[in-house]
């Protein structure tokens, strides 16, 4: 090595002699004033690097052979031995080399980077000072030729790239000694001293290529793949060891590991096809079609003649979604070595040009081999088939079926696919008939047993109007595939619209002996077809066409409380954003700047903002949960009692999204007019709760898919519903809701106070809101006269009064508030703490005359007369107007319902009653009557009374 590096030396300095000489021949340094100390100051920085360790002269070399080359070499305080090993963050060795190599590569290009920025920034301030830069004036000169060889002839020092290092005697016994011990089958005494020879010399493969014999003997397999891998690292042109590492791959099942030594050993001898070969069919096997596409197209350029490689290419391409991609590789294959390509590549070529919809392109390509590879003879049959079907797509139907007369001329079930092919052709453009045409010719053979074409079969017959073949075909199908939901649907709708409703019902219920569902590709959910939220909704549309509401909730209630429920935790899980302990630690590595025994210490990842800032709250929340886990065992401990962890050290599951019977329940109108009469029925049957739950729901998760309407309407639905229950507390939020938005809506506020009449704390309760949109709205006259009504239902006259005729000021004309001021002038005239209690009273009755007046003298005016007079004891007054009400007969009408009060079902348990109220008061009037001539001692005449007018 000493003498190989002093010829080296002793040729750059007669190098240097001659330019020298050369110079001072052809220039004239006193008129140049060169310094020859500078020139050869220059030519001593090109050979930078020069003696400072042999690991750098080799890389040098490496360089300028290849620049992406790399080789292993271990340096500084690497320990080899780590890298038979996991490291800290789970990475097999292989995952360690290829983050090393990536590292050190980069590393390279900087640094060559860099070399190219200082020597343009040299050469720039060489120019400035004489004017060129001293590249040209040796060029200038004839030297240009020197130099260039002095280049490749720069001066190293070290050995020589290819030659392994000269081992010392001790290491080389101590290698013979390890030899020995593993063939005598010593192998713990062979690890060690193998060990030792490797911290030694950590850059000679062969102890690990021993040490991994002896890990095979020991049965540790693992182990011996580690150290084979070091050692095809440190050779890296040994293709026989990497494929033996890819075999060893193989039987663990380390797809990343086999991909890897793969690679390699193709770098390592490239021309090994068959290694190509497998890379290719492996990225296959894992569905990783772009990769394989890349590597079918590697194969396909280093060996045009190998048509399959085209052809996969073109596949992969097809599979991983770049159809234009497969189609100009078959197109190039097809141009550039027609020699090598045949009627397969045709056929593909043609397949995917008919998918893309370009049928005039695949006939330009099936005319072009007719001519090329069918000289004198006929297209093959599956060409002849394609040309056909892109001939009707373009609209020429007499030419598709000259193509077809094959088909016509000999049905066998060996073109069973190309006839299923042309009638799907035609059945796609709309051509019904000649579709059945061709399915037909397949009625008795093998294919045509089949669910799926008779799928289509049916379909063909419902599209030219032939329903009871329809149904037969559909019939048949649903019996082949009967999980199949779709079909299922389709055939009830059609039962449906000929008049066979019962059958369609039948055809929806479940079976009567359950099996388990097969593995349709229409049952994705696991969901058996009857528990189909698609299902549930078609029978209870049935059912709600004819009018049977217990059958309807039976039906669809159930799915729609499933729904959301199930979207109610849905919600919750998408807003759920706590971490496990498992991600915040794998984030909180991203800062590790340094590893234990790693390599890669000193390579600090580079994050962006967010990433880095996602790790730092990693580490925050990291300590807070160990500091929260010390506190927890120190009083545990303290305590005497027995530590043990809590969940936050538990991986925490992974939050599963599930599918609800109905996807789109909030979102499209459909849905929506479902939940109204769901609603509306379990109202009707008097499951009040029911339906509450369903709207309460419906609102909370709804508010971003409901217009403002829809959500009026359920709200409203809402109040109707809580009033005719027990408790109606959970309607107030929906009737309160409504009047809010409706502040001047008599509907809205009757709504409102339909359901706090029957609210036990209705004052407490609802006093604040009231008060608030008296100020509010203070023009506003139904609040006043709830207000007033609440007021005299606890006998509180004067604040009634109050309230009253601020109303009375709003509305002087209104009948309703006119009975209201003078009923409440009379209460408080009877009070105890009036002192002009005869003024009271008149004015009571000025009020109540003035009623009387706005109401046109009518039945109910006469009535509330005669009963003020009754009250505050003028009974002969009290007769004269009941008198007036027994002599006017009201005719009865039904009583007013609120919006949304309504429903389209009546129980079919109780019979449908006419809801008439009782506008007609002759019977009050009559028995008020009797006990005034009752208490008057007229016992007669009031049985009389009775008797006349209070007959059941």
């Amino acid at each position: 090595m000493e003498t190989e590096s002093i010829e080296a030396e002793s040729m750059d300095d007669e190098q240097e002699n001659e330019m020298q000489g050369a110079v001072n021949n052809n220039l004239s340094i006193d008129n140049m004033d060169i310094d020859l100390d500078e020139l050869d100051f220059n030519f001593e920085e090109e050979g930078e690097g020069e003696g400072e360790g042999e690991v750098e002269v080799e890389g040098e070399e490496e360089d300028e052979e290849d620049e992406e080359e790399y080789t292993l070499r271990f340096q500084g305080e690497m320990d080899p031995l780590a890298f038979a090993e996991n490291d800290q963050s789970g990475a097999q060795p292989y995952e360690q080399f290829q983050r090393l190599e990536y590292e050190t590569l980069a590393a390279r290009k900087r640094k060559q980077h860099q070399l190219n920025r200082d020597d343009h920034t040299k050469k720039a301030t060489q120019k400035d000072l004489f004017g060129a830069s001293m590249d040209e004036i040796l060029e200038a000169a004839n030297f240009g030729l020197g130099r260039r060889e002095h280049k490749r002839k720069s001066k190293k020092s070290g050995r020589r790239k290819g030659e392994g290092p000269k081992l010392t005697p001790e290491v080389t016994r101590k290698l013979g000694e390890a030899n020995l011990l593993y063939a005598t089958g010593r192998y713990d005494e062979a690890v060690d001293l193998l060990q030792d020879v490797i911290r030694l010399i950590p850059n000679v493969p062969d102890p690990y290529h021993t040490l991994a014999l002896v890990y095979i003997s020991l049965g540790d397999k693992t182990k011996a793949i580690n150290f084979y891998m070091i050692a095809a690292h440190l050779t890296p042109k040994d293709s026989l060891l990497w494929k033996r590492l890819a075999s060893y791959s193989m039987e663990q099942g380390n797809t990343g590991q086999l991909i890897y030594c793969l690679t390699k050993a193709m770098k390592a001898d490239p021309d090994d096809m068959a290694i190509k070969w497998d890379r290719a069919s492996l990225y296959v096997d894992l569905n990783d079609y772009h990769r394989a596409a890349e590597a079918f197209d590697q194969i396909a350029a280093y060996r045009p003649s190998d048509v399959e490689a085209w052809k996969m290419a073109a596949k992969m391409h097809h599979r991983s979604g770049q159809s234009q991609r497969a189609r100009e590789v078959l197109e190039k294959l097809i141009d550039e070595h027609p020699s090598e390509a045949d009627l397969t590549v045709v056929n593909l070529l043609a397949a995917l040009h008919m998918e893309n919809k370009t049928f005039s392109r695949a006939i330009q390509h099936i005319e072009h081999a007719r001519m090329i590879y069918c000289s004198g003879q006929g297209l093959p049959p599956e060409l002849a088939i394609k040309a056909g079907i892109c001939y009707a797509h373009l609209g020429n139907l007499e030419q598709a079926e000259n193509f077809f007369e094959d088909l016509h001329a000999e049905q066998s079930e060996e073109l069973a696919e190309s006839i299923i092919d042309v009638a799907d052709a035609y059945t796609s453009l709309g051509h019904h008939h000649r579709a059945l045409e061709y399915y037909s010719m397949l009625e008795g053979t093998t294919p045509f047993e089949n669910a799926h074409l008779w799928l289509k079969v049916a379909q063909c017959h419902a599209a030219v109007e032939s329903y009871s073949d329809a149904i037969k075909f559909y019939y048949k199908a649903l019996d082949g595939m009967p999980d199949n939901v779709d079909v299922r649907l389709t055939l009830a709708s059609l039962l449906i619209e000929h008049d066979r409703t019962d059958e369609a019902i039948q055809l929806l219920l479940p079976p009567q002996h359950i099996e388990q569902p097969t593995n349709d590709a229409s049952n994705i959910d696991g969901r058996p077809w009857w528990s189909n939220g698609k299902v549930k909704k078609k029978l209870a549309q049935i059912y709600q066409a004819q009018g049977k509401a217990e059958l309807f909730v039976e039906a669809i209630a159930s799915s729609i409380k499933e729904t959301l429920y199930l979207e109610t935790l849905n919600q919750k899980v998408r807003m759920k954003n706590k971490l496990p302990k498992s991600v915040l630690s794998e984030r909180v590595k991203w800062l590790d700047d340094s590893h234990v025994d790693n390599v890669f210490r000193g390579f600090r990842p580079i994050l962006s903002t967010s990433d880095m800032n996602k790790a730092l709250r990693a580490r925050r929340r990291l300590a807070k949960l160990a500091s929260r886990k010390e506190e927890k065992k120190a009083a545990a401990l303290a305590a005497g009692l027995e530590w043990q962890s809590d969940s936050d050290d538990e991986e925490l599951p992974e939050p599963v999204i599930k599918e609800p019977p109905l996807p789109d329940l909030l979102k499209d109108e459909e849905h929506y007019e479902l939940i109204i009469e769901i609603c509306k029925a379990l109202a009707s049957l008097k499951r009040y709760w029911e339906a509450l739950e369903i709207i309460n729901h419906s609102l909370k998760l709804g508010h971003n898919h409901f217009c403002q309407e829809k959500q009026d309407e359920l709200r409203s639905l809402g109040a109707q519903v809580a009033y005719n229950t027990t408790d109606p507390k959970n309607g107030y939020d929906c009737a309160r809701y409504i009047v809010q938005q409706h502040p001047y809506s008599l509907g809205a506020w009757n709504c409102y106070y339909k359901v706090v009449s029957r609210l036990e704390s209705r004052v407490g309760k609802h006093g604040k809101f009231m008060l608030a949109m008296r100020a509010k709205y203070p023009d506003c006259v139904p609040p006043m006269v709830i207000c007033g009504h609440q007021f005299a239902m606890i006998s509180q006259s004067q604040g009634a009064l109050r309230e009253y005729l601020e109303a009375y000021k709003t509305q002087p004309d209104n009948p309703l508030i006119n009975l209201c001021v003078g009923t409440s002038f009379i209460n408080l005239a009877l009070g105890f703490r009036v002192n002009n209690r005869n003024q009271c009273v008149v004015q009571g009755f000025a009020f109540l005359y003035n009623y009387q007046r706005l109401c046109k003298n009518n039945q109910e005016s006469n009535y509330n007369l005669a009963r003020a007079y009754q009250h505050v004891g003028l009974v002969h007054l009290a007769v004269l107007y009941y008198e007036k009400v027994l002599a006017h007969y009201e005719k009865d009408h039904p009583i007013p319902k609120l919006p949304h009060e309504d429903t389209c079902f009546v129980s079919e348990i109780e019979p449908k009653l006419e809801n008439y109220g009782h506008c007609d008061l002759g019977k009050e009037a009559a028995y008020n009557l009797h006990l005034i001539y009752k208490n008057s001692g007229a016992v007669d005449l009031a049985r009389q009374v009775l008797k006349d007018y209070c007959k059941t």
